[in-house]
């Protein structure tokens, strides 16, 4: 039995290698999910006989409590960026004052999340992300699921490599075509998929998601070059990308970068730039590293794809709030990875302001890679049939007059019983940042409105009443309306800041929300508070406590909060137990890019030690996080004299 079993690894793993890694099967996918789950049969018979380097752990199964934290061996450092080809000139100087024979390897900055893999006598023994630099997450249960990350290497080496995880562009369209399926929230862009995927506690859920590696450093290696390091992976079975390229001067690398921004879009896989290294070894040290990144090492950054396309209409979206967006729909263009047809155009100033008439040709491109927008109109290009843009003066659902408030920019529809305003604040509730009800989708709520089972945010809560009516519907079974119910139920136990922002109160959004519930406590005093009681906040201007009392003096609104008492809700907001710490009533303004969580997360830290994060910084602020690329926040600080913390300064902190 062993001898077969043996038999069997060696059969898969050579064509998995040859599938995956080389593009060249020597086998047609029946014979080798037949030899699979021979292999699987056997395994589950004699456990004894299953091993860490078997090809049926890429199938995933493994399911972690929580992640276990990893110790670099050595520090995990990020690049410095470069946007322009001055930029990338500077850096050849300051490389050729130090290192005049220097030359540069080039190679794609892969758009991913980084790992890092070590082998302990040829066996993959740990996978870890970068986290921090210095300490990062043990991976190890999902990143063996992926087909390119070698179990076992033919030598017996005990070595660590470093590489990008990724998710090809076909199967971030699937996944996604999937979860719209499902009524998930679609994810992104590739990179948020393959970091959702690879934080997964559940390793058959990583394995379905079809991720992929490229190496490109080989930690303590005996080779001269990152070139002959790139060739040496390659050989002991590592899957590395071989679109580099060795230029001996700047301008060879301009003329690469200029060639691969071409070829970009026809890539298998998202890339945001070129990662420009020193390609001699023996010159690393001479030039030396900072605290963060290394001085032979440079990231150049695609700016952001802009295309051309036909205008074809401005429409109109009514919000929770009422105001009104206009958007623009224009002719299907294709934009770094996928084809968008409509863009938020914000409101009547941004239109004007950018001269968009409806026929214009239009730049568009993707703000921050993700985001599509309108960029301007081609002026040379606009001929007769262009239509100058006029704001509508009635709601697009229900025909009430339209309201533009003294001093701002937005229209708004005021009729309390406009059908998208009531569908758009049920969504809003159920959402993610607010109530958080899972299963209960943008989808789901329309479904519910238009059949008339949720009419206000309070029917939510009466769902179950109807359980035998919504089973009977299409899409909805037994278990989806068990999930369903049982996912509104358990969001009762939400502390009360996620219900004030639930509500959907003009101007009134998360932040202010915990502001006023860290200060009034419970919903009865919220309710009773008054616009000078609220105003002496900080950070609560004269607008948002207008719009809060009139709110809460509403009879309609008072019945609907009264109902929600009676429905189960919480109604106290739980500060939780919060000891004095170093924290404790500061002030912190985040600047750049934390390499070890997001703005999210630091900011729960923050708050979850009593301290509070702002957007801007001004003479109230007492700390200044610096993440890295930090913008002009940073130069404000230094003028203002604000304390300012580095990134381990602050893990440590929160450590402690």
């Amino acid at each position: 039995m062993i001898n077969r079993v043996n038999e069997l690894k060696e059969i898969l793993n050579k064509a998995s290698k040859a599938y995956y890694d080389n593009d060249k099967p020597i086998m047609e996918d029946y014979e080798y999910d037949m030899l699979m789950n021979e292999l699987i049969k056997i395994e589950n018979e004699n456990p004894e006989l299953k091993t860490i380097d078997s090809p049926t752990i890429r199938l995933g199964g493994e399911v972690l409590s929580k992640f276990e934290k990893v110790t670099h061996t050595a520090k995990m450092m990020s690049l410095s960026d470069a946007f322009s080809y001055d930029e990338l000139r500077d850096f050849d100087k300051r490389v050729k004052n130090v290192a005049s024979n220097a030359t540069y390897l080039c190679e794609l900055k892969i758009d991913g999340l980084s790992v890092a893999l070590r082998y302990e006598k040829g066996l993959l023994n740990l996978a870890a992300t970068r986290g921090n630099g210095s300490v990062g997450e043990n991976i190890t249960h999902n990143v063996k699921t992926i087909k390119t990350v070698p179990l076992k290497l033919d030598s017996p080496l005990t070595i660590e490599v470093r590489g990008e995880i990724f998710m090809p562009k076909a199967s971030f369209k699937a996944l996604n075509l999937e979860r719209e399926a499902n009524e998930e929230e679609i994810f992104a862009n590739c990179r948020n998929a393959a970091a959702g995927s690879v934080r997964q506690l559940d390793s058959k859920v990583a394995a379905k998601r079809n991720l992929d590696v490229f190496l490109y450093y080989y930690l303590g290696q005996e080779v001269k070059t990152q070139e002959e390091s790139l060739i040496e992976m390659k050989n002991l079975g590592f899957k590395v990308n071989q679109l580099y390229s060795h230029c001996n001067t700047i301008d060879d690398v301009i003329t690469y970068i200029d060639s691969i921004g071409k070829e970009r879009d026809s890539l298998p896989y998202d890339i945001d730039g070129i990662v420009i290294k020193v390609n001699e070894m023996e010159f690393h040290d001479l030039i030396g590293e900072t605290v963060k990144y290394p001085k032979w090492a440079i990231a150049y950054k695609f700016p952001p794809e802009e295309v051309s396309t036909k205008l074809l209409d401005i429409t109109y979206q009514v919000g929770r709030t009422g105001v009104i967006t206009p958007v623009a729909n224009f002719k299907p263009v294709f934009v770094q990875g996928s084809m968008i047809s409509k863009a938020t155009l914000h409101n009547e100033d941004y239109i004007k302001e950018k001269d968009i008439h409806i026929n214009d040709t239009v730049i568009i491109r993707k703000a921050g890679d993700v985001i599509p927008e309108v960029v301007k109109p081609i002026l040379e290009e606009r001929n007769n049939d262009c239509i100058e843009f006029k704001m509508i003066s009635n709601c697009p659902c229900c025909g009430s007059n339209l309201v533009r408030a003294l001093g701002e920019a937005d229209y708004y529809c005021l009729n309390p019983n406009c059908e998208d305003k009531l569908v758009n604040k049920l969504i809003h509730f159920a959402s993610k940042p607010a109530y958080d009800i899972d299963s209960l989708g943008e989808r789901v709520c329309e479904q519910l409105y238009q059949l008339g089972f949720i009419k206000n945010i309070a029917d939510i809560f009466k769902l179950n009443n109807y359980y035998n009516e919504l089973i009977l519907l299409p899409k909805f079974g037994e278990k989806s309306i068990d999930n369903l119910i049982q996912a509104i139920e358990k969001s009762k136990e939400n502390n009360l800041d996620r219900l004030i922002f639930g509500l959907g109160i003009r101007h009134c959004g998360a932040k202010i929300s915990k502001l006023l519930c860290k200060k009034f406590k419970n919903i009865d005093n919220l309710m009773n508070a008054t616009f000078e009681n609220i105003i002496s906040i900080g950070d609560i201007g004269e607008a948002i406590a207008k719009e809060f009392t009139q709110y809460m003096q509403n009879e309609d609104n008072i019945a609907l909060i009264n109902e929600l008492k009676d429905l189960g809700l919480k109604m106290e907001y739980d500060m939780g137990e919060i000891k004095e710490n170093y924290f404790t009533n500061k002030k912190c303004v985040l600047t750049g890019t934390l390499e070890s969580m997001g703005r999210t997360e630091a900011k729960k830290l923050i708050e979850g030690f009593g301290g509070a994060l702002s957007d801007s910084v001004s003479k109230k602020t007492d700390i200044l996080i610096l993440g890295a690329n930090p913008g002009s926040k940073y130069d404000k600080a230094k003028k203002l004299g604000i304390y300012i913390m580095e990134e381990a300064e602050f893990l440590q902190r929160i450590k402690e």
